[in-house]
């Protein structure tokens, strides 16, 4: 099968799933509460509280000039997905939309615990927009205009993206009241902590970098008992001048104590640094 339709097949069933999501938590928390999201999909959600636009209409509607300035600029590969990404997220929209209105679905609506709704609206959200982005996707938007900023004008496209979010969400203190404001900062938080978790937390490794003079052996022993990959360094002591040897090596969380163990049992002096790894791709770990 060719590569580029495997990934293909692979990516499209995960923004799938990330947009549907991504879809409840506008309906299920954020509309019924009157809570703001950033973004092209929070002028969408700004226009439905002003004017009662649908939400599935103005997120397709508002995104269409965007593909095409995008598609222009950009070129259509780097398009593709937002395309998909965007339509998968109108279609769900308005089929949440629809089940609502039959009684299938009952928003959480609530009037004196807003700080729940905002909570579980950050976790909703960002759990949708994770696996979008995780796979690759993006639900169009704000993510077009910065890669445009980005490539015409040099500007960071964090900044961008920053910027949208805070003209849209400041615009609606005028349809909204400023403590719903408030507590959708909240739920902005929550969600890009979410995100961050699901793009790279949940996959979070250690990396050990050992300090020793029994590489060799220390390697060996590793290899044999976690089947782990180790490199070696040669090195030299800053202030003694003497030489030594840094072993490096990654592994998952749930086996920190088995290799600190093993590294003992070969050099109780040897000096252990160990960071955090949010990707690792290859073999024993991700394959992507």
């Amino acid at each position: 099968m060719n590569k580029q339709l495997s990934a293909l097949l692979r990516t499209l069933p995960q923004v799938t799933v990330g947009t549907a999501i991504y879809a409840f938590g506008l309906h299920y928390f954020i509309l019924p509460n009157q809570l703001m999201e950033g973004g092209v999909t929070g002028i969408a959600v700004l226009l439905n509280y002003a004017l009662g636009w649908p939400l599935w209409l103005s997120t397709l509607v508002l995104n269409i000039p965007l593909f095409l300035v995008g598609w222009k600029i950009l070129g259509l590969g780097p398009m593709g997905y937002s395309i998909y990404g965007t339509v998968s997220l109108s279609f769900f929209l308005a089929l949440i939309e629809k089940w609502i209105k039959a009684g299938w679905i009952v928003p959480f609506q609530t009037s004196n615990d807003f700080i729940l709704a905002a909570l579980y609206a950050g976790v909703t959200l960002g759990a949708g927009l994770g696996i979008v982005f995780r796979f690759g996707g993006t639900t169009g938007g704000a993510d077009i205009l910065a890669r445009i900023g980005s490539k015409m004008r040099g500007w960071s496209m964090g900044q961008v993206i920053l910027t949208l979010d805070v003209v849209i969400i400041g615009a609606s203190l005028l349809y909204i009241p400023k403590e719903k404001v408030l507590y959708t900062l909240v739920a902005v938080f929550i969600a890009s902590r979410m995100i961050d978790f699901i793009q790279e937390g949940a996959y979070a490794t250690k990396a050990f970098s050992v300090f020793t003079d029994h590489g060799e052996p220390m390697s060996a022993l590793i290899t044999k008992e976690m089947e782990r990959g180790t490199t070696l360094f040669e090195a030299k002591g800053g202030y003694s001048g003497n030489k030594k040897q840094v072993l490096y090596c990654v592994v998952a969380r749930h086996e920190i104590r088995r290799l600190k163990t093993l590294i003992r049992s070969i050099d109780p002096l040897a000096f252990i640094v160990i960071n955090d790894v949010h990707d690792v791709l290859g073999e024993g770990f991700k394959e992507e």
